[in-house]
């Protein structure tokens, strides 16, 4: 297993590929039904997309944090890259491209905080590993590389060699969940899926804490070394050698989940490259998504290092 360095005692950066997109945000008190139109009470725009969310969760919790990505040479791209300078994000690795527009999610945020999403990639589709080599000595250089599932599988795979060649660890969250190439397992130092990502790489159903233990255990029988199953309101199942555990939620009103995982996985990342354990990594990251709920949008509801208990 790659030991994750430490990002502050050494200066590396952490190191994202994945998505930038420019959220569109609806609230209304429930879902619409299908052929409803449902009169809704709020609608906002906002930076978003789970790689520079993630990005943004690692910047402000206070780790150096570098974005590989794609953008369009539009208005949104301009606002989203003008949002991760002003979070301290590297994006000297984000390209701006004509072939296709920034990528956009619609989000549908219910009152009660539950949130459905509808993506167009855009630019996001267009990244290749040709980009991802260009940004070579970066991910070489990285003290932990974060990948999702919002850019091509091509781009994410090549980034995950690129580290392991290096010695550098691969956090991997399966977001969008989808099937997994087989090439992608021995790559993956970290695996962290929410319940149903974990149920559609296991074919399993993940309810609560006991089926995710089991789906966790068949995740690192395929070959991701540490797993970590998020479980909303039920907590966090982690696995590794030292077999299962829980930890349960923080109990919050939720106002929208929208950037819950993704901050998540910032503050698990930025924790483990100051060289905390495992376990405190997961509960450093569950505080502060339990602050994340209790506010709107994404990248700003994610909270900043000082916002939270030392």
């Amino acid at each position: 297993m790659n030991k994750v360095p430490s990002a502050v005692a050494g200066g590396k950066p952490v190191v994202v590929v994945g998505s930038l997109n420019m959220d569109l945000v609806f609230r209304m008190p429930r879902m619409p039904e299908a052929g409803e139109t449902l009169q809704g009470h709020g609608y906002t725009t906002s930076p978003g997309g789970k790689g520079a969310n993630q990005a943004v969760a690692c910047a402000r919790l206070g780790c150096q944090v570098a974005l590989v990505g794609q953008a369009g040479r539009d208005g949104y791209g301009d606002t989203l890259c003008e949002a991760l300078l002003a979070n301290g994000v590297d994006i000297r690795h984000v390209g701006r491209i004509d072939e296709a527009a920034t990528g956009v999610a619609v989000i549908l945020v219910e009152d009660r905080g539950q949130n459905r999403i509808v993506l167009a990639a855009g630019a996001n589709g267009m990244l290749r590993p040709a980009d991802i080599d260009a940004a070579g000595d970066a991910i070489a250089g990285a003290a932990l590389l974060i990948v999702q599932l919002e850019v091509p599988l091509a781009a994410v795979l090549q980034a995950m060699r690129l580290a392991a060649a290096a010695g550098v660890p691969v956090l991997l969250n399966p977001a969008p969940a989808q099937a997994l190439p087989d090439q992608f397992w021995p790559l993956i130092d970290i695996l962290v899926p929410n319940e149903s990502e974990a149920a559609l790489l296991t074919g399993m159903d993940v309810a609560d804490v006991a089926s995710a233990c089991r789906a966790g255990e068949q995740l690192r029988a395929r070959g991701a070394r540490r797993v970590l199953i998020t479980l909303s309101d039920k907590g966090v199942v982690l696995l590794d050698e030292q077999g299962p555990r829980h930890l349960p939620a923080r109990a919050v009103s939720a106002v929208d989940t929208t950037a819950a995982g993704d901050t998540f996985i910032g503050a698990l990342a930025t924790a483990l490259c100051e060289g905390l354990t495992l376990d405190e990594a997961a509960a450093f990251g569950q505080s502060a998504s339990a602050l994340c709920v209790t506010r709107a949008g994404a990248q700003p509801s994610i909270p900043y290092r000082h916002e939270l208990a030392p």
